[in-house]
């Protein structure tokens, strides 16, 4: 029986890893690191799929720019109301890549038709808390 150490089980960072680790910086600036790197610890592998799928792959695609991408997914997690962390982190990445304050507070305000008042409630008092983080970076 062969052991291996897990320096030896670590993939060498590929193609879509490179691109996605730019593509994260470029969208969330440091707070994206830091999600990677709060998970390298624990789960090594979610942080590479994060890095490679989410950013490398769905992130990079061509048909829409990163405000748009940003706007899905403010909406999309606002509606599952069970994601404030990760709504946070998206808000600044749309402040991030020019999406305005009232941009933002404008899809809140549209997914309360969809996904009803106290996600949207919820979702804004999440924007207040990112805003006020986002001005202190």
């Amino acid at each position: 029986m062969t052991t291996t150490t897990s320096q030896e089980n670590t993939p060498k960072p590929s193609n879509r890893y490179t691109r996605g680790l730019a593509k994260l910086r470029e969208v969330d600036g440091r707070t994206g690191e830091d999600v990677l790197a709060g998970l390298n610890d624990i789960a090594p592998d979610l942080a590479r799929y994060i890095a490679e799928f989410a950013f490398g792959d769905v992130y990079s695609r061509p048909g829409l720019n990163l405000q748009h991408r940003e706007i899905a997914t403010i909406a999309a997690l606002a509606a599952m109301g069970t994601a404030t962390p990760q709504l946070k982190v998206h808000i600044k990445a749309g402040l991030n890549v020019g999406l305005s304050e009232e941009q933002i507070i404008e899809i809140l305000i549209q997914i309360s038709l969809y996904a009803g008042f106290p996600a949207a409630i919820n979702a804004v008092n999440a924007a207040r808390d990112a805003f006020a983080e986002h001005k202190t970076l």
